[in-house]
């Protein structure tokens, strides 16, 4: 059984009590610093910050509704080389799904990371954002969470979290080290801490949290959850599978396509040092763009958008993990997420597999197995 303590709220300062918990891992947990979303001075608004001295962790904000970054590109980054001593990355469900991936890939190494999950309500995009926060900060954050567990929702004026939010259904981090429980939890009194591996109980038992135990009440809420999120996202399955039956219907799908390349580079798992479509390949010659306008009559500039895409689905739907910033990155407002999960959904089923579960599972095309697809194969068990 996973070893379960809690953080006690004092006052109700839900983020107040978050944050004395931070800093308890740079002050009891022996680690050389903690990875923790944070409300910038400069801006309002939250980035990643990676922080060493306990005292400028006053900003930190995990909950807050916003996603500018995966943040699995970052972890990756601090643990691809050995870095002398652990750290701490707090991230979002879909966060360490992602990097689960990038350490298959060879990206990246659990070796110096402690992963702490913490239950995820969703985010607004980009865009949205700033409008919901206006000057209030950290105060947006609660209002944001009061909403959601009092029963109000998550829309506000006229949007709503993001698509890929509302589809997911990964909203509790199980695979984490350490995983801070919110769902199903009375948190004007505690947060729940579970250990989920033995490096998340090895922490946890330096920190001398109070026990806790996780009530049956927390089961319910998250089932009531992941229900009303597959909903959205098997409706959401449907109605792009619909929309890109075909080479027509996915030409107009992708049709405001500029080849911005924005959705590759947000990607958490696309993780090629040269994307072929930044190479010599696509540098066409100017006499093509003529011999292929003449062929036809007329050709879309640019070309090779449908192609890209394409090319990126066959690349990345094995690994794809939903985390919607493909949309958010794109400027055109392209829904990037909706054909990527689609597909990666019929993928990832074929194989029997599933992106960021654990780092014990082989990625698809990665391993021979001799009885696989033999309907296509034609050979006998």
């Amino acid at each position: 059984m996973a070893k379960t303590a809690k953080i006690e709220v004092k006052d109700q300062d839900l983020l107040g009590s978050l944050r004395g918990f931070f800093r308890s891992l740079l002050e009891k947990g022996e680690l050389q610093a903690v990875m923790v979303p944070q409300h910038l001075p400069m801006k309002n608004t939250v980035m990643p910050t990676l922080v060493t001295d306990p005292e400028k962790i006053n900003g930190a904000d995990p909950l807050a509704p916003v996603f500018p970054i995966n943040a699995a590109k970052v972890v990756s980054k601090l643990t691809r080389r050995p870095l002398g001593g652990q750290v701490a990355a707090v991230l979002r469900p879909c966060e360490i799904r992602a990097f689960i991936e990038l350490v298959k890939l060879k990206q990246g190494s659990m070796e110096d990371v402690v992963l702490v999950g913490v239950d995820c309500y969703g985010a607004y995009s980009n865009d949205n954002y700033p409008r919901f926060v206006g000057d209030e900060g950290a105060a947006s954050t609660i209002r944001f969470y009061q909403n959601v567990t009092s029963g109000k929702g998550t829309a506000y004026e006229d949007f709503d979290i993001s698509p890929a939010c509302k589809a997911c259904e990964y909203p509790v981090p199980d695979n984490a080290d350490l995983l801070i429980g919110l769902v199903g939890v009375e948190t004007s009194d505690h947060l729940l801490v579970k250990a989920n591996t033995p490096k998340g109980e090895e922490l946890l038992g330096r920190l001398g949290l109070p026990s806790g135990q996780e009530a049956a009440e927390r089961a319910k809420a998250i089932e009531a959850l992941v229900a009303e999120r597959i909903a959205y996202r098997d409706q959401m399955f449907d109605e792009t599978s619909h929309a890109t039956a075909d080479i027509q219907k996915l030409t107009s799908y992708l049709a405001n396509c500029v080849n911005c390349y924005n959705c590759r580079v947000a990607c958490p798992v696309c993780y090629c040092k040269e994307c072929v479509f930044v190479t010599d390949v696509f540098d066409h010659e100017p006499m093509q763009y003529l011999r292929w306008a003449r062929r036809k009559g007329i050709i879309k500039m640019p070309t090779d958008t449908v192609f890209y895409h394409i090319t990126r689905l066959a690349h990345m739907s094995t690994a794809c993990i939903g985390c919607g910033q493909c949309s958010n990155a794109c400027p055109n407002n392209i829904p990037v997420m909706e054909i990527f999960r689609t597909v990666a959904n019929y993928t990832q089923k074929a194989f029997d597999y599933q992106a960021g579960r654990s780092v014990e599972d082989e990625p698809p095309l990665s391993v021979f197995r001799e009885a696989e697809f033999r309907e296509l194969t034609g050979g006998k068990d």
